[in-house]
């Protein structure tokens, strides 16, 4: 095997040992790190959770073997700031390493390159950009939030053949197969906070949060989620307090317009007022802010046809999941997205396929917003 696939394979090793931490490392990004040495893996370590060691640490830190001379596999610019833990670039060059593959610059702007210019003063030989595409959708979240002050944002949508949600009643549940809603638990312990509105709090009663036990069966367990935020927009405070989404463990956020006593937040419930827009309505880009002002990274908004609209609309979602049952529901059924004000196709948003698959018995359609 030459020398560019042998990067190739341990890197990969790296990107596959950081998605052990896709659900608990916020607001930190999903870093793995292997350090080898005569073509063989002799360490390796991933950041489980901010606070906890990161990946070059947990290696350093497991490894029984001198790393003099070893090469380090990092999916992420290793860190040149005191934190909670010390410098990451500091450790490297402590144990003696000769050589450093990085996936990717850290996106931070404040600390971007500093990590990789204090290995290079030290003499390592540094090697930048290998598989950064992989480390990069590992963290789409992370980066944006450092280049744009926005988190990243998904919207889940569930569909019939003829783009319904719900009968004209309301009733939707069940639309999907139980293999799409497992894999919808997946994508909510991902993200960092769950956005729906008081339409959906009031009609379905949903709890909002991420149940490990309903993950799909081919999901190996590697660590405990970290529940996300449940965030409600609810302008006018309308949604009752015995609702299910207040009674589990975990922080809810409860969104309006009004005037709030900020006396009555405590650790369970942050009640937050945003400005309105000309609607009346909460600004969906003002609550973003604020989240990722707060270190969320990933947001996934699932809620109805008016609140998906708005930030649609407003050009804040990132990622389409779409997933499409083998139901049809009829002219009388709800449809599946309110965009009030275009006209003209011209005015049409636009987002481009990127992934097509089979959920069980549906469609699972994964749409990203053409820039």
């Amino acid at each position: 095997m030459n020398n560019h696939a042998l990067d190739r394979r341990f890197m990969r090793r790296a990107i596959e040992l950081a998605e052990k931490g896709i659900f608990s490392t916020d607001p930190n990004p999903r870093v793995g790190c292997v350090f080898v040495q005569n073509d063989q893996i002799i360490a390796e370590g991933w950041h489980e959770k901010t606070g906890e060691s990161h990946a070059e640490a947990m290696a350093i830190e497991g490894c029984k073997e001198s790393l003099k001379g070893s090469t380090c596999y990092v999916t992420f610019e290793p860190c040149s700031h005191h934190g909670r833990t010390s410098p990451c670039s500091d450790a490297l060059i402590k144990v003696g390493v000769s050589r450093v593959v990085v996936a990717m610059e850290d996106p931070n702007p404040q600390v971007s390159g500093k990590g990789i210019s204090r290995l290079q003063k030290a003499g390592l030989t540094l090697d930048v950009g290998l598989m950064e595409s992989e480390s990069r959708e590992l963290n789409p979240g992370f980066i944006k939030r450092m280049q744009t002050g926005l988190p990243w944002v998904i919207c889940k949508m569930a569909m019939s053949i003829d783009g319904r949600t719900a009968m004209a009643s309301g009733e939707s549940q069940w639309i999907t197969c139980e293999r799409s809603r497992q894999e919808i638990q997946l994508l909510r312990a991902r993200s960092s906070a769950v956005i729906t509105g008081s339409g959906t709090v009031n009609i379905d009663n949903p709890s909002m949060n991420a149940r490990q036990d309903q993950f799909p069966s081919s999901y190996k367990k590697e660590s405990e989620i970290v529940q996300p935020w449940r965030v409600i927009m609810d302008s006018q405070l309308s949604v009752s307090p015995s609702a299910n989404i207040f009674k589990l463990p975990g922080k809810v956020i409860w969104v309006t317009t009004q005037e709030v006593d900020q006396s009555k937040n405590n650790e369970q419930l942050t009640y937050l007022k945003i400005e309105a827009g000309e609607d009346g309505r909460i600004r969906p880009d003002l609550l973003l802010k604020w989240l990722a002002d707060q270190g969320c990274n990933e947001v996934m908004i699932e809620a109805g046809a008016k609140l998906s609209g708005a930030f649609i609309k407003a050009d804040l979602v990132d990622r389409l999941v779409i997933y499409m049952a083998p139901k049809i529901l009829g002219d009388r059924a709800r449809g599946l997205l309110e965009l009030p004000g275009l006209e003209k196709l011209s005015e049409a948003k636009q987002f481009k396929l990127i992934n097509v698959r089979v959920s069980g018995a549906d469609l699972c359609m994964t749409y990203e917003r053409e820039m």
